[in-house]
């Protein structure tokens, strides 16, 4: 199986700011587009008071800072140029992760949808949205926010396609701050079963695909994780895509390009499991050739030695 999809972290929030400019930019998604990346999804619009577009909602409800670049429109202009297709991702107040209730976030987010369609609806590379509030467990307001969520942006754009992309609460499941790489209290299999075939039934129809994130949990434990959350996605009628993190979750700097072994064994797992599409967190930082770390142009070498000998 192989990557077809990334997240443009544009805000970053727990690991390094590139500072790349428009040139950079492009030639990333040159880079994308010769690992054969057909979709690029921009992880949010706005995270806290920073945000990727000048938004009058955004400015003045949260008094977000107005950023010096439109990175919207060069995302898109970008993926129109290369023949991507782009997801948007949703505004992100922060509320939520200090709360744990995501039913704030609706709100804000009607706005937010209607100005981005109002102002980039035209991109002919405008083809979803992500719904960018993660879980990982029946979380308070959850299933109706995401499905409210979901359908308002359907409605608003004649349907286009909507995914979420939530995290397995296995030992991995650590805050990026915490010191510690793992923790005692994982979620078990049957937990996470049932908590999700709750969740996939309360949101189906209004949300199309989700893409677990395949960190959270050991390499051996992956492959009963993959075929439950592919069994669950099947019942529920979601397409089952698989989010390989492009980044190591064993070691101590968090985070840093993931040893292409590791890549391998996730895909070759999803693939056990016929999941629909892989795309990964993310490109720029941890497989791009001009990412900051040099070891992600490695991770991009070797990368493109295995697409090779899949196509040979």
């Amino acid at each position: 199986m192989l990557i077809t999809g990334t997240f443009l972290d544009e805000i970053s929030h727990d690991i390094p700011h590139q500072n790349w400019g428009a040139a950079e930019w492009e030639q990333d998604f040159i880079h994308m587009k010769a690992a054969g990346i057909n979709t690029v999804i921009m992880i949010r619009c706005g995270y806290r008071r920073f945000i990727t577009y000048p938004s009058d909602y955004l400015i003045k409800q949260f008094h977000c800072y107005r950023p010096p670049v439109d990175l919207l429109s060069l995302f898109l202009t970008l993926a129109d140029k290369y023949e991507m297709d782009f997801y948007v991702g949703l505004y992100d107040s922060g509320i939520y992760w200090d709360t744990g209730d995501m039913s704030q976030e609706i709100s804000s987010n009607q706005f937010v949808t209607e100005e981005v369609w109002k102002k980039y609806g035209h991109h002919r590379s405008f083809k979803g949205w992500y719904m960018s509030m993660e879980i990982s467990r029946k979380t308070k307001g959850a299933i109706d926010a995401l499905s409210r969520m979901g359908a308002h942006c359907k409605t608003l754009s004649s349907g286009l396609p909507t995914f979420i992309s939530p995290w397995i609460d296995g030992k991995k499941a650590v805050q990026a701050a915490q010191a510690q790489l793992s923790k005692e209290d994982a979620v078990s299999i049957k937990e996470h079963e049932t908590e999700w075939n709750e969740i996939f039934d309360g949101i189906k129809g209004n949300i199309d695909a989700v893409a677990f994130q395949d960190g959270h949990v050991d390499f051996h434990e992956l492959d009963q994780y993959l075929a439950i959350n592919k069994q669950l996605a099947d019942k529920h009628g979601l397409q089952a895509w698989t989010n390989c993190e492009s980044f190591d979750r064993d070691m101590p700097i968090k985070f840093l390009p993931i040893k292409f072994e590791k890549m391998k064994l996730k895909l070759e797992a999803a693939s056990r499991f016929g999941y629909d599409k892989a795309i990964t967190f993310e490109f720029s930082h941890f497989m791009s050739p001009q990412s900051m770390y040099p070891s992600a142009h490695h991770l991009y070498n070797r990368y493109l030695e295995f697409k090779q000998t899949l196509s040979s």
